[in-house]
């Protein structure tokens, strides 16, 4: 994990396509300090609006990774390749099935070396992502911990998200995913809306993932980064 180019990321921006962002919030979002800008959404994604925020994004110089979540929007360009697999579904379309017709596909074209895969796992049954993937959300903690061993230890993912989105949760189960990993990085996104979340999160989690908040409150949304990379992961 230590030498892996998503390692050093403690804060990431997660920019939606399908979602309208100015010129001028863009620039304070590139010029924020944040690690890196992640490019994603569970709807409306098109190669289109993807890469017309790349190039946007791509004008300035932080990371720019997309998680590939359709296909059709795989945009060549990025910096960085995120491929995610959702751990807590029983449709296999989300977990392998989509992941093996890219492979088919894009395989001889995808760059490796820039490429991870992320185990998500979808924890608030409100979520778009959930619906579309038919996640099972409601699961015990001791579940949540399964997921967690299950891909770091026998799939040997990467990464781990977990994923509140529209929430904030429980701090308490992201510190445990981040203390039972013996090598994946976990990934917290959710309900992240001020200073004060975003650092509770960052003592839980590896790396922090602010996106909501981005489209309705952009200075609360900026003064997450401070204050994420001034509290240490505990």
């Amino acid at each position: 994990m230590d030498g892996a180019w998503y390692a050093g990321w403690r804060h990431v921006f997660k920019l939606d396509p399908d979602r309208e962002i100015t010129d001028e919030a863009l620039d304070a979002i590139c010029m924020s300090g944040t690690d890196a800008i992640m490019v994603g959404g569970s709807s409306g994604i098109t190669f289109d609006n993807t890469v017309e925020l790349m190039s946007r994004i791509r004008r300035y110089a932080v990371d720019c990774v997309l998680e590939v979540t359709s296909l059709e929007a795989a945009v060549p360009g990025f910096d960085y390749y995120f491929v995610p697999l959702v751990l807590n579904t029983d449709d296999a379309q989300w977990l392998i099935g989509r992941q093996a017709e890219a492979m088919k596909e894009f395989g001889s074209l995808i760059p490796w070396d820039v490429t991870a895969g992320e185990g998500y796992i979808i924890l608030n049954k409100d979520a778009t992502a959930a619906h579309v993937s038919g996640a099972r959300t409601e699961l015990e903690q001791a579940e949540v911990i399964a997921l967690v061993q299950l891909a770091d230890r026998l799939m040997r993912m990467p990464t781990i998200y977990l994923e509140y989105s529209g929430t904030f949760g429980d701090m308490s189960l992201v510190r445990m995913a981040s203390e039972t990993v013996s090598q994946a990085r976990v990934i917290y996104g959710g309900g992240i809306d001020n200073a004060e979340r975003a650092a509770e999160a960052a003592r839980a989690a590896h790396t922090v993932v602010v996106g909501n908040i981005l489209y309705s409150d952009l200075q609360a949304a900026l003064s997450t980064v401070q204050a994420v990379h001034n509290t240490p992961f505990e």
